[in-house]
């Protein structure tokens, strides 16, 4: 059965209230003549719907028919079991993002009674296995070949998918950096599953076991939450900073397991000829642990003087809005937000930003959030530990002449 949308002549009164609620424009209201009668009716441009379902519900009078194709996967969801996360490493170095993951990884596990791995990719990297156990990994899967010295698209989504085709996970996890967005795109489209990019928060129903994947849509206006019912293994990428890292436990027992894989097995269309360091990173948000935020509401460039000043006291990093971005206020690379960089500091000082739900996606889990904003009720000032109402000209000086005062005491 192919997705289908009808519209009934008798029922529908072309009160406009489907157009208005279609997101996509893809429903108009027209005047038709019959028996010599004008009336209004619902038409819908098939090109561009993508039968999401917003008219029938908007619709009054019932007269919307809305039958969608839901394919059938044949999946026996009972055969997959446990929670996977991509050990991403790059020249031997384990991303941060992964001790992200197998700190969230090891939640989801605990609440499916389903074991966590991770799986490793690379050359001369067993020896990182024991650190992934440590983090809280009960099983590691190593996979070291030649082929693997450098990043590919094509050994690396094949070796991937032959391990995910064989011990079948019911949820794999990786991160949403360059080399994840890469290629678990190409495992996810082999395997033939979804896969949610870009996810802000992960949770499991434990009686269907289906993962509750949500991550920002409609440009960060709202969040989206997406489940796969009906394909196994469920597929996120996560956004770095999102979660804590997985504390280490020094001695902990795990099992590694040496995957063999024969690399003629492997496609590989690329050769790889060099690896040049970007140099034009100048903000490192990873290591900060105080971050001092400006936006709209420092009204002009001059403001952010008085945040780069305080944020020299505090020995923080500076970052801004994409609003003070847009403004030229201050160059991209101190964006934070969805469209920016996430951050998760643990002090996060927000001067002028009204907390718009792409800046929050991208700071939310910063330990302490103190704002400094004249709107008590923006949802900055909702959110923070910490809210000061009133001109941030005024106490962002106060604060640094307390500072300095009790330095020099």
């Amino acid at each position: 059965m192919a997705n289908c949308i009808k519209v009934f002549t008798d029922k529908c009164v072309g009160c406009k209230m489907c157009e208005s609620a279609c997101p996509f424009n893809a429903i108009s209201i027209v005047e038709r003549l019959e028996h010599r009668k004008k009336f209004k009716l619902a038409v819908v441009d098939l090109n561009k719907c993508i039968y999401c379902g917003s008219c029938v519900q908007a619709c009054k009078f019932n007269a919307i028919e809305f039958k969608k194709d839901v394919p059938q996967s044949g999946v026996d969801k009972n055969l997959y079991r446990g929670v996977w996360i991509y050990a991403e490493q790059r020249h031997g170095e384990v991303s941060n993002i992964v001790y992200e993951l197998l700190n969230e990884g090891k939640r989801l596990a605990g609440k499916l009674g389903t074991a966590l791995s991770a799986v490793l990719i690379g050359v001369n990297i067993k020896s990182k296995a024991q650190e992934l156990i440590n983090r809280g990994a009960d099983k590691v899967y190593v996979c070291e070949d030649p082929i693997f010295a450098e990043f590919q698209d094509d050994p690396y989504s094949g070796v991937l998918t032959q391990l995910i085709e064989k011990e079948k996970p019911e949820i794999v996890l990786m991160g949403a950096t360059n080399i994840g967005r890469s290629f678990v795109p190409r495992v996810a489209a082999r395997i033939r599953t979804g896969l949610t990019a870009d996810c802000v928060s992960l949770e499991v129903d434990p009686e269907t076991r289906n993962l509750r994947q949500t991550r920002p849509a409609f440009g960060g206006n709202i969040m989206a939450t997406i489940l796969t019912p009906e394909h196994r293994p469920q597929m996120s990428t996560v956004r770095h900073k999102v979660f804590k890292e997985a504390k280490i436990e020094e001695g902990r027992k795990g099992e590694i397991i040496e995957y063999k894989i024969d690399v003629q097995t492997l496609l590989n269309r690329t050769r790889f000829l060099g690896f040049i360091k970007d140099t034009n990173v100048v903000v490192n948000f990873a290591a900060a642990n105080i971050i001092v935020s400006g936006g709209r509401g420092l009204g002009s460039l001059e403001g952010f003087k008085l945040i780069k000043e305080l944020a020299e006291l505090l020995g923080a990093t500076v970052g801004a809005s994409r609003a003070a971005i847009d403004l030229n206020w201050i160059p991209s690379s101190h964006q934070i937000g969805q469209t920016g960089r996430t951050v998760a500091p643990k002090v996060y000082i927000a001067c002028g930003i009204s907390g718009q739900i792409q800046h929050m996606v991208g700071m939310g889990s910063s330990d302490i959030i103190i704002a400094i904003n004249k709107d008590a009720t923006c949802p900055m000032m909702q959110t923070a530990t910490y809210a000061l109402e009133g001109d941030l000209h005024e106490i962002i000086p106060c604060i640094i002449t307390e500072i300095k005062s009790s330095r020099c005491s």
